[in-house]
């Protein structure tokens, strides 16, 4: 595996590769999750690139970006063994250099859920994926669909800017009790991991009443906060049936929708997702 820092290193080794490039950008601090995107991208391309960077430009001024768990060591030997060919490990002088000003706005897409908690942040994801691939131009690029409402943005900006590169989304990789594979996951105390799986039963627990024919959106809502509820450690920030594309509230569903929820457990804030309908 090759590693370079600087856009020009990745530019000259992007223009040396004949086949189709699959890129998997992430912020590091690498699980199962990271690695089935690996995975995907070197079944489907001649070459996988992954991307390493902590982008400041999405987090807020009370996030949690110095604290954000980082083991590029640990990083570095997963992404040898699951096959990726080229790390680029670029420090933020590098994707903003001096006078960098341009951002992306993606529109009402970004606005609501984790746009409206987090303002700012789907701004500087849309530009940091936007900048990488300008940077990479790769075949496809590859993203969890745990992070249901930024897969929605990408796949908005790609549309809307007439973008090559094909938007791959790969299922949530979860823990055998349920819970979404999160970097953040590290935060978790004991106690606090044990009460996390909850996110999950939610959202289960709003699919099974949709199975049996439950439409209402507000029934749907009401059946995930009285799961979480049950367990004190958690504080819920949202719980959402929305349109998966356009990420607004459905009164009542009519095929598909996205059930989300975000919760704060201890200091840690940890978002999980499905999709039911067709």
């Amino acid at each position: 595996m090759k590693t370079v820092t600087t856009v020009a290193g990745v530019r000259e080794w992007r223009h040396a590769q004949a086949g189709d490039v699959g890129l998997v950008p992430t912020m590091g601090a690498l699980h199962e999750g990271h690695l089935s995107l690996v995975k995907r991208a070197r079944e489907q391309n001649a070459r996988v690139a992954v991307s390493i960077f902590v982008n400041p430009r999405q987090f807020g001024p009370k996030e949690d970006l110095a604290r954000y768990p980082r083991d590029i060591d640990r990083d570095r030997s997963l992404l040898t063994q699951g096959g990726c060919d080229l790390l680029f490990l670029p420090l933020a002088e590098e994707m903003y250099p001096a006078g960098c000003e341009t951002f992306v706005d993606v529109g009402s897409v970004a606005a609501p859920l984790e746009g409206e908690r987090r303002p700012g942040h789907f701004r500087g994801v849309a530009t940091v994926v936007l900048k990488l691939l300008g940077i990479f131009e790769p075949t496809g690029v590859y993203f969890g669909q745990k992070d249901a409402q930024q897969l929605a943005v990408i796949r908005r900006m790609a549309a809307d800017l007439d973008l090559a590169a094909e938007i791959v989304a790969c299922p949530t990789v979860r823990e055998s009790d349920g819970l979404a594979m999160s970097s953040r996951n590290a935060y978790l105390s004991s106690d606090e991991r044990a009460v996390a799986p909850a996110l999950y039963r939610a959202l289960i627990a709003a699919r099974d009443r949709f199975a049996t024919g439950e439409r209402q959106g507000d029934e749907l809502r009401r059946t995930m906060r009285q799961v979480l509820a049950a367990e004190p450690l958690l504080h819920v920030d949202y719980v959402s049936v929305a349109d998966p594309r356009s990420m607004q509230e459905l009164r009542t569903v009519t095929d598909r929708a996205l059930l989300s929820l975000a919760v704060r457990i201890g200091n840690t804030r940890l978002i999980d997702n499905i999709v039911v309908g067709v």
